[in-house]
């Protein structure tokens, strides 16, 4: 069978396809990160000041400000030399990851610290070797020094529901001593785009939206449980030191909201000056808990630097507020 033949029965092939309403099939995208863990100084009031409440200054969560935690940083390519850009409102938070339905997730892992370190996801599909816990793959516990490579399939399950936003957002985080790597700050989110709502092929994120924040509610612990190390922080800042949720009035919102901890990490996220539409409910308090994820939407009406903070009497006087700021 010669060449023109084959070329001339694909086209009628392809020309049946368009005819009957199909579409010929496509082939998965694969989204590629590169990520390495490190162990960095982090500061949770860079200011040095409370900039809700200047005049109550830091209290007893003032007395030391800059620990050694560690922390997920993206990169452009294996080399792991170039950082990939991230906003100033993501904190302490490791790269977001952005896909679609339908997509697979390739996540280079290097482990840049002294201590065995993992990435294990919530949400999307994987088998054992892919877990990044609870397993004897190299994945479950990379030693120090050493790199793996995830990969994860963005099935039906890990999109939006039929009552769930164009995107939802899911977390990741270290898993070889869970409740150990997520206190050091091995924490990092994934958001996943409902097929057809992407922006384009090669840009995931969803196209009803025009910008997308967030925020992670979860107090660190840095004394033992002593009063003073304990770190009531939105993305890793307290008293107001998270800079840069900037928008307008009239864009389209979308807030990400993540929590971690332990028992007393129970929040009730308050945006002043706007509601927010929670899965079809009006309201503008959305409560999180432990290893909970939501994504809710605003459009902002009013223009004002608003707070953003947790309701709980206890985590506001810690200092689990900051500022987000409305332009017209």
């Amino acid at each position: 069978m010669n060449t023109r033949y084959l070329n001339k029965t694909f086209a009628i092939i392809v020309l049946l396809i368009g005819i009957i309403g199909l579409s010929p099939p496509t082939q998965a995208v694969v989204r590629e990160y590169w990520i390495a863990a490190e162990k960095v100084p982090w500061n949770y009031a860079p200011s040095g000041k409370n900039l809700i409440e200047p005049d109550a200054g830091l209290d007893v969560w003032g007395e030391t400000l800059e620990y050694t935690k560690y922390r997920y940083i993206g990169y452009t390519d294996g080399r792991y030399t170039v950082r990939s850009p991230q906003p100033e409102w993501m904190g302490i938070l490791g790269p977001q990851l952005q896909a679609v339905v339908g997509d697979t997730i390739r996540v280079h892992f290097l482990n840049r610290t002294v201590r065995p370190l993992s990435i294990h996801p919530h949400g999307v599909f994987y088998n054992k070797a892919n877990e990044g816990a609870d397993g004897d793959s190299t994945g479950a516990a990379v030693p120090p020094g050493k790199s793996y490579t995830y990969t994860w399939r963005v099935d039906a399950a890990a999109g939006p529901g039929p009552n769930d936003p164009s995107s939802i957002v899911w977390l990741y985080h270290s898993h070889v001593m869970g409740h150990e790597e997520t206190n050091l700050g091995l924490v990092g989110t994934l958001v996943i785009t409902r097929k057809g709502m992407e922006t384009s092929p090669s840009n995931p994120k969803p196209s009803d939206v025009d910008q997308e924040f967030t925020s992670l509610f979860m107090i660190f612990d840095e004394e033992q449980g002593e009063e003073s190390g304990l770190k009531h922080a939105i993305n890793g800042t307290i008293f107001g030191n998270l800079k840069g949720y900037k928008t307008r009035v009239g864009r389209r919102v979308r807030w990400h909201l993540v929590a971690l901890g332990n028992e007393v990490d129970n929040h009730t996220v308050h945006w002043h000056g706007q509601t927010v539409l929670d899965h079809g409910r009006r309201t503008d308090v959305v409560e999180v808990l432990p290893a909970s994820m939501t994504s809710v939407d605003m459009t902002p009406r009013s223009v004002g630097d608003w707070l953003l903070h947790c309701h709980v009497d206890d985590h506001m006087m810690a200092g689990m507020s900051t500022r987000w700021h409305v332009l017209p």
